[in-house]
């Protein structure tokens, strides 16, 4: 059964720490991955906010180009690939989408589609493309996903995104925990519809 898999990038396909090694040599700090208890990052460093996002938009292609993979991401992204349509949707800008399409072929990645939308607020686009899953590691962006979309969304855990989440938001450890969950998920919706199928 084929479904449409909306995929975050950065924090989920990527390795939550890969910006940190930057951060750290440019500012002269040490932040250590288990102490960033928030998405936004501001608060950690030691210079202004309008100086981190200057710092930032010039060095994004360069932390990008150099992230790693989250653990265990591709051999289920691999599986994935054959069964079911991948779209990535991401708050990256427009620009960076020859970076991101190059990191995804260096790393032997295969997509169906990559959105690179500017923006946190992911909901309209989840809609527009008709997913049916949705994976994040950004607390309030997994739930709104889940809440206005109506579909179970695959939250990752990680240091930054401990608030409470609704029933629809499934938190998991790593790609194997999520795959796991989407076979249940998977077989679930096939007795459903073999359900339906016997009754008409």
């Amino acid at each position: 059964m084929r479904k449409r898999f909306g995929i975050d990038i950065d924090g989920t396909v990527t390795c939550p720490t890969s910006i940190l090694p930057y951060i750290n040599k440019a500012f002269g700090l040490n932040i250590i991955y288990e102490e960033v208890n928030q998405y936004e990052l501001t608060p950690f460093v030691n210079v202004s906010e309008k100086e981190f996002a200057k710092w930032f938009h010039e060095n994004e292609p360069i932390i990008y180009e150099g992230s790693p993979l989250a653990q265990g991401a591709k051999k289920v992204l691999k599986k994935w690939e054959k069964e079911h349509d991948l779209f990535f949707i991401s708050a990256r800008g427009k620009h960076l989408l020859d970076v991101t399409e190059n990191w995804f072929a260096d790393k032997g990645l295969l997509f169906h589609h990559i959105e690179l939308i500017g923006t946190h607020d992911k909901v309209e686009t989840v809609k527009k493309h008709h997913v049916d899953i949705f994976f994040e590691d950004k607390h309030d962006n997994a739930v709104s996903i889940h809440e206005e979309c109506k579909i179970p969304v695959i939250l990752f855990d990680t240091p930054y995104n401990q608030e409470a989440i609704p029933k629809g938001v499934i938190r998991v450890q790593n790609w194997a925990e999520a795959n796991f969950w989407v076979q249940n998920w998977l077989s679930s919706e096939k007795k459903a519809l073999e359900l339906v199928s016997s009754k008409t």
